[in-house]
C-alpha cells in the first residue's frame, strides 16, 4: 500500500479550496475543500497532486475564517480529496463547519470505515466512490481495499444519511465487469448506481 500516514492531530491539511460550486452536494450551494493526501494510487485518479501526505497548500485556520465570512451566502461545505478520511482532524474540522451553520457534505471511498463511522453523525450527505467490484480493487487501487471499502458501504447505508453511490469507470472496465459491480451493490442494497465519466488527460496513469 501507498503511504498511509495519518496527518497530525490537529488540523486539516489543504490542497485547495472550490469557493462555490452548484454539483458537488446536490441542492446545496457549497464550497469545496480539498483533503491532502490519499493511501490509494487509482490508475485514473485525476488529481494526482493531491495524493502525496503533507501539509498542503493553506492553512485551515485561512479555511475557516474565510468560510466564516461565508455565511448566508453558502448552504454547505463538502469535504474531498484526495481522501479526507486519511485526516485525523476530519472531525474537528466538520464540527467547526456545522458550527456556523453550514451543511456538510463528504466525498470518500470508504478507506477507513471505522473513521468513517466516527464522522457519519457529523454529515448531510456522502459521495460514496465505489472504484470496481470488490475483489479486483488491487488492480484498480494499488492494494486489497475491497473488504474496508464493502464495509464502509454496509456503515453508510445503515446510517441513514443521504448519499449517492458513484463509479468512475476507466477505459478498460468492461461491460461485463460493469454488470458484476451492479449486482455486488444491489445486492447490498444500493438503490442506485451513478456512472461517472473517467478524465483520462488528468490521470494518474497519464502523469506517470
Amino acid at each position: 500500500m501507498a503511504d498511509a500516514r495519518p496527518m497530525p492531530e490537529s488540523r486539516l491539511a489543504v490542497g485547495g479550496l472550490v469557493p462555490f460550486t452548484t454539483i458537488d452536494f446536490p441542492g446545496r450551494l457549497a464550497a469545496v475543500v480539498f483533503c491532502q493526501g490519499c493511501p490509494w494510487r487509482c490508475t485514473y485518479c485525476h488529481n494526482p497532486h493531491l495524493l502525496p501526505p503533507h501539509d498542503g497548500d493553506r492553512s485551515w485556520a485561512d479555511v475557516i475564517a474565510w468560510l466564516a465570512t461565508r455565511r448566508g451566502l453558502l448552504d454547505g461545505v463538502v469535504f474531498s480529496g484526495g481522501e479526507p478520511l486519511l485526516q485525523r482532524g476530519l472531525a474537528a474540522a466538520l464540527t467547526e463547519v456545522r458550527a456556523l451553520g453550514f451543511a456538510t457534505g463528504l466525498h470518500t471511498a470508504g478507506i477507513y470505515p471505522e473513521r468513517f463511522a466516527a464522522v457519519l453523525p457529523l454529515l448531510d450527505w456522502v459521495g460514496f466512490d465505489v472504484k470496481a467490484p470488490f475483489g479486483d480493487y488491487a488492480r484498480v487501487v494499488g492494494c486489497d481495499g475491497g473488504g474496508p471499502a464493502r464495509n464502509a458501504l454496509r456503515l453508510l447505508l445503515a446510517s441513514g444519511v443521504a448519499h449517492q453511490v458513484r463509479c468512475t469507470v476507466p477505459p478498460e472496465m468492461d461491460a461485463e465487469t460493469l454488470a458484476r459491480l451492479r449486482t455486488e451493490l444491489r445486492d447490498m442494497g444500493v438503490a442506485a448506481l451513478e456512472i461517472q465519466a473517467c478524465r483520462p488527460l488528468d490521470s494518474l496513469a497519464r502523469v506517470g
